[in-house]
């Protein structure tokens, strides 16, 4: 029985490295995150944005990072590195380049332009981060662009932006980013929560991981290595969960045997999207086992 649903490749743990930083790169190779954003723009000092790109690109394209799917994320196109970052980054072929405060898909087309130029290869994707005001406005735009494979919140800009405060629960925060996921979800891309800057708060990036996770996010964007192994644990389903999701689909295959449409499981009715909730859980799960 197969509901015909294709999970996409794990992205629980998105971690940021500062490509101008050999020693994280080299570390990188050994951190069970399943995906790495090499960081050409705010890790990066002015005067080593050149250094940090060719770091960066002879990593993406090292083939030395095993399971972890390798991006690079460019400066803006406003800014004096951002053209040769993302020509760079084409040549080297990525998985993604992830472009920061994406305000529509104009942004991206310009984008898309650059990566042909260079020679990008189509499986080169583009990760809009969407940071502002109007890339909140034009997320769907953004999200159903054709080269886009996922949004990225940048959570710190759109406080910031919105003048907003990050308080625990994030209460600001969550209308837009469940305008920007609901954008994603309709375009059928990853949707990625920011980060969490209090490395030392375990607890509450616990907490904020959960309400990720509960919202519907697919993973979330770090800033540490420590923060990747409560992350996974967040965004992946539990023994239990995978547990009751293969009994949903043993008891609707029965169902269906029967001419039955719906069935009880442990005292839950079940229907159709139940078992498409039960299909994606197990997808994931194997995926995550078969990195």
């Amino acid at each position: 029985m197969s509901s015909g649903i294709a999970y996409p490749r794990p992205r629980r743990s998105v971690l940021y490295m500062p490509a101008a930083n050999a020693r994280a790169l080299d570390k990188a190779r050994s951190i069970d995150a399943d995906a790495l954003i090499f960081d050409l723009e705010d890790a990066v000092a002015p005067d080593a944005k050149e250094t940090a790109r060719e770091g960066a690109c002879a990593a993406a394209s090292s083939g030395e990072y095993g399971y972890r799917e390798l991006t690079i994320r460019c400066n803006g196109l406003d800014t004096p590195w951002g053209r040769d970052d993302i020509a760079a980054a084409g040549a080297a072929a990525p998985s993604a380049v992830v472009i920061p405060k994406v305000s529509g898909a104009a942004d991206l087309a310009a984008v898309a332009g650059l990566l042909e130029a260079a020679g990008a290869p189509e499986s080169t994707r583009i990760w809009a981060m969407i940071e502002t005001p109007a890339g909140i406005a034009n997320a769907r735009e953004i999200a159903s662009f054709d080269r886009t494979d996922a949004v990225v919140m940048g959570t710190n800009d759109i406080a910031k932006e919105l003048r907003a405060t990050i308080t625990p629960d994030r209460a600001a925060l969550v209308p837009h980013l469940a305008t920007c996921l609901v954008a994603a979800r309709e375009a059928g891309v990853s949707a990625l929560d920011g980060v969490y800057n209090d490395i030392r708060d375990a607890n509450g990036f616990a907490a904020v991981c959960r309400q990720g996770a509960n919202l519907g996010f697919d993973g979330k964007t770090l800033i540490h290595p420590s923060q990747v192994e409560p992350c996974n644990e967040a965004f992946s389903p539990s023994l239990d969960e995978l547990d009751f999701h293969r009994r949903v689909m043993e008891a609707f295959e029965v169902a269906v045997a029967e001419g039955r449409g719906v069935v009880t499981v442990d005292g839950k009715m079940v229907q159709n999207l139940h078992v498409d909730e039960a299909w994606r859980a197990i997808a994931l799960a194997d995926a995550i086992e078969q990195r």
